[in-house]
């Protein structure tokens, strides 16, 4: 078991089997020592616990927690081009849709479910560039959708 997943097990987490794509795309691509994931959204086993907008039927920290769900897909995204995630180097950048209520301004907070757990799980190499960006409406009436870009040693 690779480093990565080791820490994961100690936060209770195992890394998913890959999201299969809802559209014409792959889960994730790699170019050179990068490897850039699709968005992730908070599907668990094919299902999502919360839909709706943040700020009106789903709370932040609900969000928040669903934030966590895509980093972890998103992580299982990269597996399944690299296969072992110790490979990753540093997580450049992360971007954080949140299906957000007119007034709702709290997107940076939903976003840190992802970047937190990527630092737990990844200590300095999850420290990471972001964007937390609010939207109208997400795939599948997600609260939130999240992609990441790691470099990765070669291999």
């Amino acid at each position: 078991m690779s480093k990565v997943e080791s820490r994961l097990a100690e936060l209770g987490l195992t890394v998913p089997e890959v999201v299969p794509p809802l559209a014409a795309y792959v889960p994730a691509v790699r170019s050179g020592d990068f490897v850039f994931t699709s968005g992730q959204l908070p599907l668990v086993a094919g299902k999502m616990e919360h839909t709706g907008k943040v700020g009106d039927e789903v709370t932040a920290e609900e969000a928040k927690a669903q934030a966590r769900i895509c980093a972890l897909n998103a992580l299982a995204a990269v597996k399944s081009v690299i296969g072992d995630l110790d490979r990753i180097e540093q997580v450049v950048k992360v971007v954080g849709f949140v299906a957000s209520a007119p007034d709702f301004t709290g997107q940076p907070g939903v976003v840190n479910g992802a970047s937190e757990l990527l630092g737990e799980v990844l200590g300095d190499a999850g420290v990471h560039a972001r964007s937390a960006v609010g939207v109208a409406v997400l795939p599948l009436d997600a609260p939130v959708e999240v992609e990441i870009q790691v470099r990765v040693s070669a291999g």
